[in-house]
């Protein structure tokens, strides 16, 4: 977004009109559900009873839907107004990504009760946050306030033993091979209560995906 678009938008607001709406895309979208569910154009016709010129507008954006033509389409395809009025997904091609992490190779992140890992650092707009922690905590008292971060989480132990205290919920004790996903918004903190420092492998995710 350019300086410029910024400054026209400001103005907008400042003048009391209304900013930009992106128009529907109706076609787009019609498009989208026909390829999600595996549909041809063929398919679409015998669902509606639309005639394929006029489907072929519709999708190439030549002409808008009537009503009648919204009525045949929500009522062919089954599905309500809003999932056809929504905007059109925009898609990342993601098929065929990798990100090696060599062992001992990941980002370090430490802190006062752990040593972080982070893996596949080279690999941009993941679903899943990976890292690999060494858990130096050995009290509670360690800790000034609970660890929280938005979405989930699946946490396994890899070695040692750890407390694991939540906010919600009694200490638990985990050792090696054990494994639990929590939402990661209630606090919770881990305390390595082995003879070594345990170290465990958490793989973090936003709670809508993103």
């Amino acid at each position: 977004m350019t300086a410029s678009h910024d400054q026209d938008a400001a103005l907008r607001i400042a003048s009391g009109r209304k900013p930009f709406v992106e128009p529907l895309r109706l076609g787009e979208r019609l498009k989208e559900i026909r390829l999600a569910n595996e549909w041809t154009l063929s398919d679409v016709i015998q669902r509606t009873g639309l005639a394929r010129s006029t489907l072929s507008k519709i999708e190439n954006g030549q002409t808008s839907p009537t009503f009648t033509a919204v009525q045949k389409l929500i009522g062919g395809l089954d599905i309500d107004l809003p999932q056809l009025l929504s905007q059109p997904q925009t898609r990342t091609r993601t098929m065929g990504r990798r990100d090696l992490t060599r062992r001992g190779s990941g980002q370090l992140h430490p802190t006062p009760t752990y040593e972080h890992e982070l893996l596949s650092c080279e690999l941009a707009q993941k679903r899943m946050i990976p890292f690999k922690t060494i858990v130096r905590a050995r009290r509670f008292e360690e800790f000034s306030e609970w660890v929280r971060h938005d979405g989930e989480e699946f946490l396994m132990i890899l070695e040692g033993e750890i407390h694991l205290y939540s906010e919600f919920y009694e200490p638990l004790q985990l050792t090696a091979g054990d494994s639990i996903y929590f939402d990661s918004d209630m606090g919770h903190a881990l305390v390595s209560v082995s003879d070594e420092d345990a170290v465990v492998l958490s793989v973090c995710t936003p709670r809508d995906g993103a």
